[in-house]
């Protein structure tokens, strides 16, 4: 396996991402989401591939604000549906072990 390349313009590949749009690769072609990699300190890392050059890429994924943390924690204690602060309704989160995590963006956002 080669090495990963970093993909930049990462704030504006993170909202594709989030709302479930295709992202363009820099070589032609599309980003295909490979599997997310949940890092020390809450962040993650997503692993791409293009679609046409087959060249992997990494885009870090930032670690839950204090805001998007405070969501999922009141809708928590109120006994809502917790669905990611990024993502939206159609992700819920999960529970993985202590943390409440989304499984689409590997950010923990709570825990329990």
């Amino acid at each position: 396996m080669g090495d990963v390349l970093q993909l930049g313009n990462t704030r504006q590949l993170l909202k594709l991402y989030y709302a479930g749009n295709q992202m363009e690769s820099p070589n032609g072609g599309f980003l295909i989401l490979l599997g997310i990699r949940s890092l020390e300190g809450g962040s993650a890392m997503g692993i791409f591939e293009c679609s046409v050059s087959s060249l992997r890429y990494e885009l870090p994924i930032p670690k839950a604000t204090r805001t998007e943390r405070k969501t999922v924690k009141d809708a928590l204690a109120a006994g809502e549906e917790m669905e990611c602060p990024r993502h939206g309704p159609e992700t819920p989160l999960k529970r993985a072990g202590k943390e409440i995590v989304c499984g689409s963006c590997g950010i923990p956002f709570a825990k329990v």
